[in-house]
């Protein structure tokens, strides 16, 4: 398992599940999804927002492996939202991309599109879910739950934060909706001014559409971010491939399951660093990438088996730096919520593992209040540092991102 933290000095730009185009499903028992019921700046609001942090997280973690699901941290937020109101409101409206969008518009989107993805494609395993725990005692506006009920499907608990085996029973949850893969997020004791955690769950696991086969699997050089080579095992197969070439990059696409959810691989040209591009990369470029692909006949592909833990990540400092600093201090309104509340800490942990079957992937976002006053022949070989990308391809949403400079 590679892990994160400052004694590693790989990254991974992986920008990971994505739903783009509003398709309906054609298969017997998965629920049809039109265009109209999910709006659509609501959705690049959530990409802008994906690549935003995602960009801020690689400069505070520069030379570390990064792999977070901005849809996560982004569905807790949005649940948060809910409960903010004036100044407070408007500067996370910002942040998120909802700048000029009706706040029940959003909450009908989610809605919407969290019934999607739970049946985006049947064959693949793809679990969200969304909680609110509030201390035991507290007057939590009954308006605020409602919402988050209603449009994230929460689950919402009273407890008595005193008690000793509170952190268990919320990290126990969080276990439970990631199959296992996300666990201790919170620490005991919580502390006496902490009234609320609202937090989301994401699960993800798929077949490749076509698997590696093992055997094509073999000990190869990789380049890392500072030079070093290692020997990884790369994966690779020959055939066809959707790929897409542009400035600067060249790309493959590898669906999983019906091919409504993908992962896609952005390598950039050897004279652009991962850095430069991440610093270069925005939500018209990410588009840009999708549009292009294009079946290539016999293209030879070879990305690493890899696995990646990245957090607990506390994100106070990224969502301060994109513009979300109220919300952090006892200048924040969230009156929506109670009176005299703020944000504490945003937490974020993810973990993926990449072979010759496919994918699987989690993470949680744990977002705490606190009282205030308290061509040549074409070929991918993904040999140094890339990007990729998971994608439903239906409507457009980021739900995972990272990237990948060393691998163990």
């Amino acid at each position: 398992m590679v892990r994160c933290d400052e004694k590693n000095d790989c990254i991974i730009l992986c920008l990971i599940l994505i739903i783009s185009t509003l398709t309906a499903c054609d298969d017997v028992g998965e629920v049809s999804y039109k265009a109209e019921l999910v709006n659509q700046r609501v959705l690049d609001g959530n990409s802008q927002f994906a690549i935003d942090i995602f960009k801020t997280l690689s400069k505070e973690d520069q030379g570390k492996n990064i792999f977070i699901s901005p849809f996560s941290i982004s569905a807790a937020l949005t649940m948060t939202y809910n409960g903010a109101e004036t100044t407070t409101k408007e500067v996370m409206e910002s942040v998120l991309g909802y700048s000029g969008i009706d706040r029940d518009l959003v909450n009908e989107s989610y809605k919407h599109l969290l019934e999607y993805l739970k049946n985006a494609d049947s064959k693949i395993e793809l679990d969200i879910a969304n909680s609110i725990w509030a201390k035991e005692g507290k007057e939590i506006k009954e308006e605020f739950l409602e919402k988050n009920r209603d449009s994230f499907s929460a689950q919402i608990e009273s407890l008595d934060f005193s008690r000793d085996e509170a952190v268990e029973i919320i990290n126990n949850w969080i276990s439970e909706a990631t199959k296992g893969k996300i666990d201790e997020m919170l620490e005991p004791p919580i502390p006496p001014e902490v009234i609320m955690y609202l937090i989301n769950a994401i699960y993800f696991k798929g077949e490749w559409s076509e698997e590696f086969d093992p055997k094509d699997t073999k000990d190869e050089p990789f380049t890392t971010y500072d030079s070093k080579e290692q020997i990884v095992s790369m994966m690779s197969r020959k055939g066809k491939i959707e790929y897409a070439q542009g400035e600067g990059y060249k790309a493959v696409r590898l669906p999983y399951g019906k091919g409504k959810v993908s992962m896609y691989c952005v390598l950039p040209d050897e004279d652009i660093t991962i850095d430069e591009f991440i610093d270069n990369m925005t939500i018209e470029r990410w588009y840009e990438i999708r549009d292009k692909m294009n079946e290539v006949d016999e293209l030879e592909l070879k990305i690493p088996k890899f696995k990646l833990e990245y957090g607990i990540k506390n994100l106070n400092d990224s969502l301060i730096a994109l513009g979300m600093e109220e919300a952090f201090t006892d200048r924040a309104d969230f009156s929506g919520i109670m009176d005299n509340v703020c944000i504490s800490r945003v937490l974020h942990k993810a973990v993926i593992e990449v072979n010759e079957e496919g994918s699987e992937a989690a993470a949680a976002t744990v977002v705490e209040i606190r009282e205030t006053a308290a061509m040549e022949p074409i070929s991918f070989i993904a040999d140094r540092p890339f990007l990729f990308f998971i994608s439903d391809d239906q409507s457009g949403t980021i739900l995972f991102m990272g990237k990948l400079l060393e691998v163990e």
